[in-house]
């Protein structure tokens, strides 16, 4: 006891304080760890040449030409970022009602895919498998004449998106179209076809989610009519959301995923204690901009809201984190 104490009325056996004295100490009993192998950077790739367009609700994320988007990889890998997941912006005159752009051999996602490989070998790269970015109606499926998004022939299609993206040299395919049965019928088709390398990363608990918008800008894919309700999860459930994991867990999914991850804390810790794989957490892009917005009134500190946020996603149990603050963060870590 120092001098400046004065003896307790009542003696304290337990003083948590004494672990939280100095930096030190609180360095040694630290029990959530974040790091830039932590970090999946999501990226935005359009068509064209020497163009970097800052996305007006994502202030600090751009949609880049290839040419541009190299360089951005480069650099998130020089920080320590391993794994970048990839977007496209596909041009009005290249969407149809299913989507056929998504397996187009030569498509702007097959042509990055290829050269983000060529460029940065080890870096590891995941393709979104979902139609909403190709289709004029913004839905992730196919879409019947009575507005229905129809399951079994979506999935035929995602199939063939999934084995163009794995042609193309992607490491993982991350079906994100919440359709029943999707995860078995790429895993199938792709060790039918020799890719038994090629990863599922599933969105598995995917909710139809207000945290959105900022994406479906980015990509200019909001849905035209309705909402995805009859597909994506609704926000109330929980149960639900095991019951999704599990299925893409028996189907070979490799990684499964709770999307979108702050106000979802409790379904990432869930998960993670119903299964053994790794578990991802989407740090989405409503997410992004709350914090962004926020700085830029200075009404919040923002690098450490970003890091206190990203550390409440793994101390939920998240093992991974696709975060748009990915490469700000691997720089604040270094």
């Amino acid at each position: 006891m120092t001098s400046n104490q004065t003896t307790p009325a009542t003696e304290l056996i337990y003083r948590p304080r004494r672990l939280r004295r100095t930096p030190t100490l609180r360095r040694m009993v630290q029990e959530t760890h974040l790091t830039a192998n932590d970090l999946i950077y999501p990226v935005f790739v359009m068509e064209g040449e020497g163009q970097k367009v800052e996305i007006a609700s994502m202030p600090g994320c751009y949609r880049y030409t290839l040419d541009l988007l190299l360089k951005e990889i480069a650099d998130a890998a020089a920080l320590g970022v391993n794994a970048v997941a990839l977007f496209p912006v596909i041009s009005s005159g290249k969407k149809d009602d299913t989507g056929s752009e998504s397996y187009n051999e030569e498509g702007l996602v097959q042509q990055t895919v290829k050269a983000i490989k060529k460029a940065i070998p080890d870096i590891v790269v995941i393709t979104d498998v979902a139609l909403d970015p190709f289709t004029t109606h913004g839905h992730d499926g196919v879409v019947d004449d009575n507005g229905v998004i129809l399951n079994d022939p979506t999935v035929e299609i995602l199939v063939k998106m999934a084995l163009s993206q794995a042609a193309a040299g992607a490491d993982m395919v991350a079906p994100s179209d919440m359709m029943d049965g999707r995860v078995g019928a790429i895993r199938k088709a792709l060790d039918a076809a020799g890719y038994f390398d090629v990863g599922i990363l599933a969105y598995s608990a995917k909710y139809a989610s207000a945290y959105y918008g900022p994406f479906r800008d980015a990509l200019d894919s909001a849905p035209k009519f309705g909402d995805k309700k009859t597909y994506q999860m609704d926000a109330a459930n929980a149960r639900e959301a095991l019951k999704e994991v599990a299925l893409d867990i028996a189907e070979g999914a490799d990684i499964v995923m709770v999307k979108p991850a702050l106000a979802y804390l409790d379904i990432i810790c869930q998960v993670k204690a119903a299964t053994n794989l790794p578990v991802a957490a989407y740090n989405v892009s409503g997410e992004y901009a709350m914090i962004k917005a926020a700085a830029q009134q200075g009404w919040i500190d923002e690098k450490k809201v970003i890091l206190e946020t990203l550390t409440s996603m793994k101390r939920a149990g998240a093992d991974l984190i696709l975060t748009y603050f990915a490469k700000e963060v691997a720089l604040m870590l270094r």
